[in-house]
């Protein structure tokens, strides 16, 4: 079915194959990427072999990767094992003291069934986008912050891994907000497995540092296809503290409906800040000020909801510029 005219997708001309060494900067795309619109929120579970997993304990890592940057989306991961599985030959490490070839590589290596990690390694991402983000931070009412999208993510991935029949009987998580409580949650949540919760978890269990280089490798991926997809040459780390990023932010912004690609998280101070304050120390353009009607909403009675996807708003509207 032929797309709106008045759809943001990355919905370019050059949307050929990907090729390494043709402006596109990745060695290996992994299965959990669609390459159609990787500036989407996706959800990606693999298995492992059938005799692998069949009445043994497992054991499974939980981190993240993009909790801080104004661009791109957050990916929470889980990776699981057999408990006596030996993870600690295989060069795990926190994710972020490899380099992204490593990351890439060991990353293959587990997708690939016939390696002995591939074999008696799954894994799941949850890969929520800079537009979902901001939809739940920015609601007007019930907002859905950081820490609870980050929480409910976490929960909806280890369900998914028990409900696909795997006996999970411990769970590593690196800590978001205060250990204690979050275990304690999780805790509850899970009680058939015995739950840990702790800072640095990456660096000190493997099967986390495993679950964070899918999610690095995921995130890192994504955001490298819609670079190229926008034909941007550098838009920096996407953190706001990077000069590169900002300047990126300041020069690509359109007045009135912002960026394209569904890549800028719009609940950032930053973001919002080139949005709604025209400055004539800036490159950015001259700014248009809109006022946007919303019925006030009657108040609903919980604390966390996952945004729906037909919601609209003024920075979750689909634009072609």
């Amino acid at each position: 079915m032929k797309k709106n005219q008045g759809e943001n997708d990355l919905n370019f001309p050059n949307k050929e194959k990907f090729v390494k060494g043709k402006g596109f900067n990745v060695d290996f795309v992994p299965p959990s990427i669609d390459t159609e619109t990787p500036e989407k929120s996706k959800y990606f579970h693999t298995t492992i072999a059938p005799d692998v997993a069949k009445d043994q304990p497992f054991c499974l890592g939980v981190d993240e990767a993009g909790r801080g940057p104004v661009l791109g989306p957050m990916v929470y991961a889980v990776a699981y094992c057999p408990v006596d599985f030996d993870l600690t030959n295989f060069g795990f490490a926190d994710s972020k003291t490899l380099t992204a070839v490593k990351r890439s590589q060991l990353l293959e290596d587990i997708c690939n069934t016939e390696t002995e990690l591939g074999r008696h390694v799954g894994w799941s991402v949850q890969s929520i986008s800079a537009k979902e983000l901001g939809a739940g931070m920015l609601r007007k009412y019930n907002k859905y912050n950081l820490n609870s999208q980050a929480h409910d993510t976490t929960m909806s991935l280890i369900q998914k891994v028990y409900d696909s029949g795997i006996q999970i009987r411990e769970i590593y998580v690196d800590t978001v907000g205060p250990p204690e409580t979050y275990q304690q949650k999780l805790q509850a949540r899970f009680p058939q497995a015995k739950v840990k919760v702790t800072k640095k978890a990456d660096s000190l269990f493997p099967i986390v540092s495993l679950a964070s280089i899918c999610a690095k490798v995921t995130r890192d991926v994504q955001l490298e296809l819609v670079r190229y997809l926008l034909q941007t040459q550098d838009w920096g780390s996407g953190y706001s503290s990077d000069a590169r990023t900002t300047k990126w932010l300041r020069s690509s912004v359109q007045p009135v409906f912002g960026w394209k690609g569904d890549i800028v998280r719009y609940s950032w101070q930053t973001a919002r800040d080139i949005l709604e304050v025209a400055s004539s120390k800036t490159s950015s353009p001259s700014f248009v000020d809109v006022d946007w009607h919303e019925e006030k909403a009657a108040p609903i009675n919980f604390t966390a909801r996952k945004p729906s996807s037909k919601s609209r708003s003024w920075f979750g509207t689909d634009f072609a510029f």
